[in-house]
């Protein structure tokens, strides 16, 4: 299935409120970076064993593990949860930038070191996010 198919069916599963809310923030990811590379994973392994919840996913980077093996993957994720909304932002060598950054003017939302997760978009900044999303997707 088209990855644009498996996005919008995603997003289309959430009830109201969220629905809106994960299509707004799939708009914004795609306003920062129009052009950027779209995957959808379904949360499951190579085994089809549930791992994670479904991600929407946008840019992309090689993950390099420690065996020497590499894996291309999103640099920044969309998930919809039973507890709100996360933004992922992966590849991020320092984990406590996303905390210093960010943490103080995202407004109602816990942040890890790559994790923005809030209940509502109306409890945080969306210019700080778009400002998080924008710096996710441009690190080297």
């Amino acid at each position: 299935m088209n990855v644009e198919i498996q996005i919008k069916e995603y997003i289309a599963g959430h009830p109201e409120p969220k629905r809106s809310e994960m299509q707004a923030l799939h708009e914004l990811t795609l306003q920062v970076s129009p052009a950027c590379k779209l995957w959808f994973t379904d949360g499951t392994n190579n085994e089809g064993k549930v791992v994670s919840n479904p991600n929407i996913g946008y840019g992309s980077y090689t993950i390099e593990y420690a065996d020497g093996t590499t894996k291309e993957f999103f640099r920044i994720g969309l998930s919809g949860n039973k507890t709100g909304i996360s933004v992922y932002i992966m590849g991020l060598k320092d984990k406590t930038y996303l905390a210093k950054a960010f943490g103080e003017t995202i407004g109602k939302a816990s942040v890890t070191g790559y994790c923005i997760r809030f209940k509502r978009i109306k409890d945080i900044d969306i210019d700080t996010l778009r400002a998080a999303i924008r710096y996710g997707l441009n690190v080297k």
